[in-house]
Order: structure tokens, then sequence, then C-alpha cells
């Protein structure tokens, strides 16, 4: 509600609308293009995704790798793009949220 009773302004509404629209474009091809890393067993398997979460590069330092456990470094991959992804997801939420919850709060307005 407008102070004084009166009705709120659509066309500042729509402005706002399409500022926080672009604010959140722009912040997803940020994301995009921002590396995150995770890694497992002390670092012996490190994993590098985007911000959106595509795997872009596995590092394994050869003492992670033995031939006749091959089961443990396939594990140790697993938990490294796990850690990754969720470090993906927190940044998501550190650069998103704040956007999405602005637009989800528009009257009107629901995503």
């Amino acid at each position: 509600m407008i102070p004084g009773g009166g009705q709120p302004d659509m066309q500042q509404l729509l402005q706002q609308a399409q500022k926080m629209q672009q604010d959140l474009a722009v912040a997803q091809e940020e994301l995009a293009r921002t590396p995150v890393e995770g890694s497992a067993g002390g670092g012996l398997v490190k994993a590098t995704v985007t911000g959106g979460g595509e795997l872009q590069g596995l590092v394994i330092d050869p003492k992670a790798v033995d031939p006749e456990d091959t089961e443990t470094l396939a594990d140790l991959i697993i938990a490294a793009v796990r850690d990754a992804n969720q470090s993906a997801q927190e940044l998501q939420q550190q650069k998103l949220g704040p956007l999405a919850q602005g637009l989800g709060g528009m009257p009107g307005l629901s995503f």
C-alpha cells in the first residue's frame, strides 16, 4: 500500500520488476562463468564446477590411484564433485537468493 491510501504506480512496479529480472539474468550469467572447487581425500581429488553446477575439471593426485582399489578412487571422485556442487549451490544462494526473493515479493508476480 502507498501511504495515504493511494494505489501503487503500476508503471513503477513494472520497471522495478524488469530491473530485478535484468539483475537476475546478469547474476546467472556471472554464476555460469564462476569456477567453484570441491575436494575429497584431503585434497587428493579436486573437482571444479561452474556456479551453475557444470563439471569443468577434475584433478587426481597420483597418490590416490591404486590399481587394486579403484572403488575408493571412484568414491573420492564422487565426493569431490558433490563437494564442488554444494559450494556452487551456496554461491547460487548468495548471488541469486536476494534477487529471487525480490522478484517473488512483487505484487502480482510469482516465480
